[in-house]
């Protein structure tokens, strides 16, 4: 019986030895990452001052709003006959409830008709500076100012490269 209990004894004092080790310990975590939708923009509707008329002593400008109205200054008029006018039109898509930044042309654009050319500058957008995405997508409406010289010469102005609006997630 003393080697059963010695066997016992020992057995007990290795367990106990064991469970009191101050050995290392470890623990797990995992590891997450979550895809969103790409954020994208896509052109509705082309920017277009409509029809202007200029003085030939004068010059001015069109104020076109994002929500397509214009306003004039100088010796610009606006002729009873409007034309198409429109403001440039944008749809924005993606991660619903995410704002996003927008980033509107900083230079002036140019527009011509043969030699003859005018400035497009000073673009405006509604929303302005940051959109948010309800349920997944914003329209973005972008005003601008043209500016007419003095006896600017007849024509159908475009501009020879389009100008860009930039989206980015916030």
């Amino acid at each position: 019986m003393k080697k059963g209990t010695k066997l016992i004894l020992a057995a007990l004092v290795m367990m106990v030895s064991a469970s009191s080790s101050f050995g290392q310990s470890t623990a797990t975590a995992t590891a997450t990452a979550t895809i969103v939708t790409p954020i994208s923009i896509t052109k509705d509707v082309d920017m277009n001052f409509g029809n202007v008329a200029v003085q030939t002593s004068t010059g001015g400008t069109v104020v076109l709003t994002p929500a397509g109205a214009r306003s004039v200054t100088g010796g610009v008029t606006l002729p009873a006959v409007n034309g198409t006018v429109t403001a440039a039109s944008f749809t924005v898509d993606g991660q619903g409830t995410y704002t996003y930044a927008i980033t509107l042309p900083s230079t002036n654009l140019t527009i011509s008709s043969g030699a003859n050319t005018m400035v497009v500058n000073t673009f405006t957008s509604t929303p302005s500076a940051t959109g948010a995405l309800t349920a997944g997508t914003q329209t973005l409406n972008v005003g601008a100012t043209l500016t007419v010289a003095a006896a600017q010469a007849a024509g159908v102005y475009v501009s020879g490269t389009p100008f860009n609006v930039t989206v980015n997630y916030n």
